[in-house]
């Protein structure tokens, strides 16, 4: 599936799936910066329409109004220079990106910490932490296949994040890659592997670094979005 195919698809998901659509419409707008009264016209409808399902005064969009919402933010942006469709894009390279979401308020981090069944190796301050989105990544396909420049876009729309790596044997090539790379999430999870298994290095990263180390203890990786998707609103 095409990039742009797979991020519209995410763009629907989200919505669709949302309890409170309106919201999720009215961020992903802000996302690609394009006016009320602009998406309005383009869609051939009033401002007000517009205003009404971002503030829930309207009931949830039908997929019609859904399916053409998205292609009018992604067409609008690529004859603008398509600045958000590449960003966005770059985080689907195939296979490597399982999952990307951003929130539309902040999320406790231990609410991750639930959603994936988790033991916290380092780290003690995740009940004064917030988070704005996470990334679910197949550690083995993106340290083979992802550039430095295509890792650090796994940060989406907010550096403030967790990034959940899967196929996790040791842990310490993940760590490795974000010693070395600008910037950083604000957790990492490890899904593959048990908390005995950590390799030594990757907890000292994980300690030198700040950077709360945690691991999943959910068994498989279709669980693991799974779990994300439906406990993390």
């Amino acid at each position: 599936m095409r990039p742009m195919k797979v991020l519209a698809k995410n763009i629907a998901g989200e919505i669709t799936l949302s309890d409170n659509p309106g919201a999720v419409m009215k961020k992903w707008r802000e996302i690609f910066g394009i006016r009320q009264c602009d998406i309005a016209k383009n869609l051939g409808v009033s401002p007000s329409v517009i205003s009404d399902y971002e503030s829930g005064r309207r009931g949830s969009p039908g997929i019609k109004f859904v399916r053409r919402f998205i292609n009018t933010l992604i067409s609008t942006d690529i004859k603008n220079g398509d600045g958000v469709v590449k960003k966005f894009s770059a985080n689907f390279e195939p296979g490597a990106i399982l999952d990307i979401r951003e929130f539309l308020a902040p999320v406790p981090a231990e609410d991750i910490v639930m959603a994936v069944d988790g033991e916290v190796i380092v780290g003690d301050d995740l009940e004064m932490m917030d988070l704005w989105g996470y990334t679910v990544i197949d550690s083995i396909k993106a340290i083979l296949e992802l550039s430095e420049r295509e890792l650090m876009r796994l940060y989406g729309s907010s550096e403030e994040r967790a990034l959940i790596f899967t196929k996790v044997h040791l842990g310490r090539s993940p760590m490795i890659a974000i010693k070395v790379t600008h910037p950083k999430p604000r957790i990492v999870v490890l899904h593959g592997l048990m908390p005995r298994e950590v390799d030594k290095l990757a907890i000292k990263i994980a300690k030198l670094e700040g950077i709360p180390l945690i691991i999943s203890k959910i068994r498989s990786e279709d669980e693991l979005v799974a779990s994300l998707r439906e406990s993390v609103s």
